[in-house]
């Protein structure tokens, strides 16, 4: 009796724990949840608003570039000046689009969304790439160059023909802001010119990278399958597109526009107010006390109206911004002082948001690798709100 009883409790102890049953927290819009590790990119609340791999963006915006900062998002360190160039050298290579690509956004009507060219066209970059069967992680790094290089190239090519304006090549005397800048608005050489391709090289270095948002979360989902970078990348741009998570400096330009004058500015912002219109470009589901990403935007868009000699547009933000502090309690985030950057260097309001992409890129490249050096498919579970079980009816007894 003892034997079987000591061969009981050895059964015991070899077999698995019971895992009790247990109704997991609903949160709408996954809000607060906790859904993966990452160490690229962490939300602070504090002086220093975000930090890339430990870094300050208040030092990485005042004190790097946009190259360095997508370096060390991808390569998980700062560059040294070597490795810098090298960086820089393999950016300029890769300023060009295959010809399929080319022929692809050549023929591109010219009513079709740019974010629409960039979703389809980032999918043909994923067909044409001669790492396309290679998914280890040094293939998805030199993925990830030739996407930083080849999507502005892109962006700027559709909107040239779709406009009729002269095709432009990058130039090799330029940095990749510069280019960006040059081939965005046909600008290069002049003091204004200069100014501005820092304050955009700035508002690159700011969008980034941002955790787990909606975009981000999209192409992690997507690589978690362990599909190729192409294919998450993709997901994120048509995720990008959705007027809840792309397009917000667009839209707050369009509100720029509207007003037209300062002494218009407070009288439309209440009228917006009173009329229960969402005012675009304030507040943010995580930085609630602020965005310190505005700030340093804000600071740079007030030079550059002096530099330009257009403090119109700044005006008309900093009258809403005090208004709306003081109706609603918000902070600007992060959007909202960019359009006054992006209006004073004329670059199209339609192509914001896919400006958005060229920086955005460091960062979802970033993610892909990550995810994927550390996989788990990400599945999660739903709570069902459908009826209550029912027992199945033949055709012949349905009313």
């Amino acid at each position: 009796m003892s034997s079987g009883i000591g061969n009981f409790t050895r059964r015991m102890m070899t077999m698995p724990p019971v895992e009790t049953t247990k109704t997991p927290t609903y949160n709408p819009g996954l809000e607060g949840v906790l859904a993966g590790e990452s160490a690229l990119c962490q939300v602070d609340e504090g002086e220093a608003g975000l930090r890339y791999r430990g870094y300050a963006i208040t030092d990485l915006a005042d004190k790097s570039t946009f190259e360095e900062v997508a370096y060390l998002l991808l390569f998980g360190r700062l560059p040294a000046r070597k490795e810098l160039e090298e960086f820089s050298t393999q950016l300029t290579a890769n300023w060009t689009l295959p010809g399929p690509v080319e022929s692809f956004v050549g023929v591109v009507p010219p009513k079709v969304h740019p974010m629409d060219i960039l979703r389809t066209g980032a999918s043909l970059l994923g067909m044409t790439d001669p790492d396309s069967a290679d998914n280890s992680h040094e293939a998805n790094l030199r993925k990830s160059v030739r996407l930083l290089a080849q999507v502005p190239l892109m962006i700027t090519t559709s909107y040239r023909f779709a406009n009729a304006k002269r095709h432009l090549l990058p130039r090799k005397d330029l940095t990749f802001t510069e280019n960006l800048l040059y081939l965005l608005t046909d600008r290069h050489g002049d003091r204004a010119t200069e100014a501005m391709a820092r304050v955009l090289d700035v508002s690159l270095i700011l969008y980034a990278e941002h955790e787990f948002n909606a975009s981000t979360f999209a192409a992690r989902v997507t690589a978690s399958t362990m599909t190729d970078l192409h294919s998450a990348i993709t997901a994120a741009v048509g995720t990008l597109k959705g007027p809840l998570h792309g397009g917000a400096n667009e839209a707050v330009a369009a509100m720029f526009l509207e007003i037209q004058t300062p002494d218009r500015a407070e009288e439309w912002v209440k009228n917006a107010l009173a009329a229960k219109q969402r005012v675009m470009g304030f507040g943010h589901r995580v930085l609630k006390q602020g965005d310190a990403r505005s700030a340093i935007v804000q600071r740079q868009a007030q030079e550059l109206s002096g530099i330009c000699s257009n403090p119109r547009w700044y005006e008309i933000a900093t009258i809403i911004d005090r208004v709306m502090h003081q109706e609603k309690g918000l902070y600007p985030n992060l959007d909202f002082y960019t359009a006054v950057a992006y209006l004073l260097m004329g670059i199209p309001r339609q192509l914001y948001t896919p400006l958005f992409v060229c920086s955005r890129m460091a960062g979802w490249c970033a993610h892909v690798i990550e995810q994927q050096d550390h996989n788990r498919l990400i599945s999660p579970r739903a709570r069902y709100t459908g009826p209550p079980p029912r027992a199945y009816v033949p055709i012949d007894r349905r009313t």
